[in-house]
């Protein structure tokens, strides 16, 4: 236990949670905690108290949020990582690059000529690689902090999160999310109260362990008062004072200060307004050079003392002015020469109450002291008062440099670039910048609003269709399939330039596939037809995807290349691999092309790793997990799916979480896990945007998985429904739906409707005929078998088993055998089932598919022959592991060392060697050169 900072009454419980923070930190696991509560509550006070208890026993890193750099991104972040900057080398190398773009060490790469390329300048809307992926920065957060935990424990301080910049804040949540092992304690503090009213958005984002820090009882809070002021207040005033503060430990020592000098606040004021209120009664009463220098302080967000003399001294004010505020305790000089507020709350005061003039000048002067930068460039902008075109296409570099860097804060600068543009095309051209930078920046209310007023403005038909990209865009997310779809398709058939309308049909199909057939088909035609050039990067996509997609519709199409010479012809052509090459796997997906997807998918999955290309690997590995599930591979499958699953919950892709959640929910229902089944498809299904109103995305992967939950438990009905439901529903053209067909051919048929069955059995036929593959027409034989006549039902069945042992999908194989045992027992020719019955459980033990093994298990011995007794668990040496645990094991067994699991798993070495020491036990070994044996 480290030393015990100044008392505090009435926390105890506060300080247990933050001694048991500090106490697993000491055990070499890692935690985090959220301090909410309202202004002066005492946050601040406890942060202090964490610190003093880490003593020296903790390595301890603290930085806050700021208000006047919330557009600054990273500038957060950077202060919080200064001190593990010289430790940048242990990063995998793009981490480290990501973190150097980030923080201003390293430039991306691109000419830096105050024009933003890439939308209306004319140069294609993908991001290049000199982009820093905020992801990326966020893994290299968790990596610096485990490297800072590697010989003492960390306690990592932030205060005031509701201030930090969105880009900081999200690199830090990341991190937290991924935090375990490293010995790291992440404790954070935010306002909730209105007077700071992004914090409650900022509360609901964060999603991380809090303890709401309360008012103090009335016992503790006379306590306070009377240590504050003695017996100096007479009794009426100190029970007016008690009542007013509520228990606010900051009113009841800052309120006192003012009682006698009529600066207190009317009663009817918010708290905070009267600390406010308080704060600035306390600064009017010192001299007027010392407000300057205060208020200069407060307005240059860092503090620094090189900066704020300077600035001070443009306005005739000198370091010496700076004495009446530090013999107040207003404010402390610290050890790295910044300017320190006695509290957050006294910076507020003095920026919110001072003259506009007084603050148009102190930014002006904070400009002129500092260099040329982003820093510079925003405090001119707050210090303008009229347009000013250098000053708008400085901001413009500033935008652009955001974008570059990968933070947050690109919209804000090019609007107020836009805002101090007097020639009104130029304005206009900002304005649209303003609101693409919005969208990606998940602003949607903000990117509409931009898009109205900018297209109100011009006549310009590409800056249109770039504006309805914009709106399209924020309707997806909405969950508006629809009307993003019809933007989008209007929007490509304005005549802009084909690789533009490309782009945009690319995202229409998107939301087209959500909106229904129609819609989907609409859009490929539109994507046949396009006037690409052999050179355009895209054209090759723009060719394999309807190719891909139509004959999955039941329309004609071209025939289909093999997806790997697409996909490097694209490459040839200038596509980015991987991010320009995501929806080929998708697209050879939906035509039956597994096999091409699976490798496809591992080698964009493989790349994708190596250049730390992270935002999307969630959607190329559940195009990789579904593959692998269709061939039989479920534990490949689940592995692929849980880490996936990880990556999208860290980054806030929504749709990804539910569709992937949904295809676990589906892996556990295939080997009965009946519990963890129905509570990943309700996940799944309640897994939506945070302004969406439609269905999740995973809806239709969702109800497969529990109609197969209930068909493998006898529940045909259930599951007929369901299946139904899906496969005639506007979704059925989805993978999902279409591979769920055959389920439904055998409910309806158990259920003696086979009826239910027929229109989507002539559709997944018509599919298997476009899809041209074994497994494919395996799969309609034996729904032929099993709509009859039954007459030519054995040969159905076993020209599906023919077809079946070149197509390496045991489970599926194992099914029709089932079925076709099944069948043959009814004809009372037990003999001839015993073989197909025995191979099904087999198959159905090996995989671990639970129900189907029991059902498989009572038909034979229903023949007559003694079924092997059930092991209730997977009969695989890896079974005992987790997934995270197998797949760092299979990594380690390959020769792989702890540093470079964790870059491609995008976890700390810490958590690696944490997971491996828990597997050994389970594998009965004791150490990783016995791994390749065991797995």
């Amino acid at each position: 236990m480290g030393r015990v900072g100044a008392m505090l009454y009435g926390r105890e419980r506060e300080q247990a949670a933050l001694d048991e923070l500090l106490e697993a930190a000491r055990a070499g696991r890692s935690g985090v905690l959220l301090l909410s509560g309202e202004a002066g509550i005492g946050k601040t006070a406890l942060l202090d108290d964490a610190v003093a208890r880490a003593g020296e026993a903790f390595r301890v890193i603290r930085a806050a949020g700021v208000e006047y750099e919330a557009e600054l991104p990273y500038a957060g972040l950077s202060l919080l990582l200064a001190p593990g900057l010289d430790r940048l080398d242990v990063l995998p190398g793009p981490q480290r690059r990501a973190l150097e773009m980030a923080f201003g060490l390293a430039d991306g790469g691109a000419a830096d000529d105050g024009v933003a390329h890439g939308r209306v300048a004319g140069g294609g809307p993908a991001a290049g690689e000199g982009h820093a992926d905020r992801l990326l920065v966020g893994l290299a957060t968790l990596g610096l902090l485990a490297e800072l935990a590697a010989d003492k424990p960390l306690l990592c301080v932030l205060d005031d999160a509701q201030w930090l910049d969105r880009a900081s804040l999200d690199a830090l949540l990341l991190a937290a999310r991924r935090l375990q092992a490293e010995g790291v304690a992440l404790l954070l503090a935010s306002r909730t109260d209105s007077a700071a009213n992004t914090g409650t958005s900022v509360q609901r984002r964060l999603g991380l362990p809090e303890l709401e820090v309360a008012a103090l009882a009335e016992a503790d809070a006379t306590r306070l008062l009377a240590q504050r002021v003695g017996a100096e207040l007479p009794a009426a005033v100190r029970d007016r004072l008690l009542s007013e503060a509520a228990g606010n430990p900051l009113a009841l020592t800052e309120l006192p200060v003012t009682t006698g000098a009529q600066a207190h606040a009317p009663g009817g004021l918010p708290l905070t307004s009267r600390l406010l209120i308080a704060f600035h009664g306390q600064v009017t009463g010192l001299p007027a050079a010392t407000q300057t220098l205060l208020l200069l302080a407060a307005a240059e967000e860092s503090g620094e003392l090189d900066v704020v003399l300077p600035a001070a001294a443009a306005l005739g004010v000198t370091a010496e002015h700076l004495a009446p505020a530090e013999e107040s305790g207003l404010v402390t000089v610290t050890a790295d020469r910044r300017i320190a507020f006695r509290h957050p709350l006294l910076r507020s005061a003095l920026l919110q109450r001072a003259p506009h003039h007084q603050k148009l000048s102190a930014h002006r002067a904070i400009a002129d002291a500092l260099p040329e930068g982003d820093r510079r460039t925003w405090h001119l902008a707050l210090a303008a008062t009229a347009p000013d075109p250098d000053l708008a296409a400085a901001l413009e570099r500033t935008a652009v440099r955001a974008e570059r860097r990968g933070g947050h804060g690109g919209a804000a600068a090019y609007e107020r670039a836009a805002r101090l543009t007097p020639d009104r095309d130029d304005a206009t051209r900002r304005l649209v910048l303003a609101a693409e930078a919005a969208t990606e920046e998940g602003e949607l209310t903000r990117a509409e609003a931009l898009a109205g007023e900018a297209a109100a403005r011009t006549d310009n038909v590409l800056a249109h269709a770039l504006l309805d990209q914009v709106r399209a865009t924020a309707h997806f997310w909405r969950g508006s399939y629809p009307t993003a779809y019809r933007l989008l398709l209007d929007a490509a058939d304005t005549g802009i330039d084909p690789s533009y309308a490309a782009r945009m049909l690319f995202q229409a199909f998107h939301a087209a596939w959500y909106a229904g057939e129609e819609p989907v088909a609409a859009v490929l035609d539109r994507l046949a037809a396009l006037p690409l050039t052999d050179g355009d990067p895209l054209a090759p996509l723009a060719r394999h995807l309807p190719a891909a997609v139509l004959p999955a519709l039941g329309r004609p199409a071209a025939a289909l290349p093999p997806v790997r010479e697409t996909a490097e012809a694209a490459r040839r052509a200038g596509a980015e691999s991987p991010v320009d090459l995501v929806q080929l796997c998708g697209a050879t997906l939906i035509l039956g092309r597994d096999d091409e997807t699976s490798d496809l998918g591992a080698e964009l999955v493989a790349e994708a790793r190596a250049k730390g290309t992270v935002g999307v690997m969630p959607t190329l590995q559940f195009f990789l997990a579904e593959a692998e599930l269709f061939h039989g591979r479920h534990h490949d499958a689940e592995l692929t799916a849980t880490e996936a699953l990880g990556l999208a919950r860290d980054t806030g892709q929504h749709q990804w979480v539910s569709q992937l959640t949904a295809l676990l929910a589906y892996l556990a229902a295939l080997d009965g896990r009946s519990d963890h089944c129905t509570d990943l498809a309700a996940t799944a299904l309640a897994t939506t945007g945070p302004q969406t109103a439609a269905p999740a995305a995973g809806l239709p992967w969702a109800q497969w998985a529990l109609a197969l939950l209930d068909l493998g438990q006898g529940r045909a009905g259930d599951a007929a429904d369901r299946l139904h439901t899906l496969t005639t529903g506007p979704h059925r053209h989805h993978v999902s739906a279409t591979r769920a067909v055959p389920d439904l051919v055998e409910a309806a048929v158990r259920l003696g409707t086979p009826h239910r069955a027929a229109e989507p059995y002539e559709r997944f036929a018509r599919w298997t005929t476009a899809a041209d593959r074994p497994w494919a027409e395996a799969l309609r034989l034996r729904c032929q078998a099993l709509l009859g006549p039954d007459e030519l039902a054995e040969s159905a069945y076993r020209a599906a088993l023919d077809l079946h042992e070149a197509a390496h999908r045991p489970f599926e194989q194992a099914r029709t055998a089932l079925l076709y045992g099944e069948w043959l027992r009814r004809t009372r020719r037990r003999t001839d089932a015993r073989p197909h019955l025995r191979a099904a459980l087999e198959t159905f033990d090996r995989l671990a598919a639970h129900p189907w093994a029991a059902r498989a298990r009572t038909e034979l011995a229903a023949t007559g022959t003694p079924a092997p007794t059930p092991t209730g668990t997977r009969t695989t040496p890896q079974s005992p592991l987790t997934p995270q645990e197998l797949q760092i094991a299979r990594l380690a067994a390959q020769g792989l060392t702890n540093r470079d699991i964790a870059a491609q798993l995008f976890l700390s070495p810490r958590t690696v060697a944490h997971h491996l020491y828990k597997a050994y036990p389970k594998l009965n070994i004791t150490s990783r050169t016995e791994l390749p044996t065991a797995l």
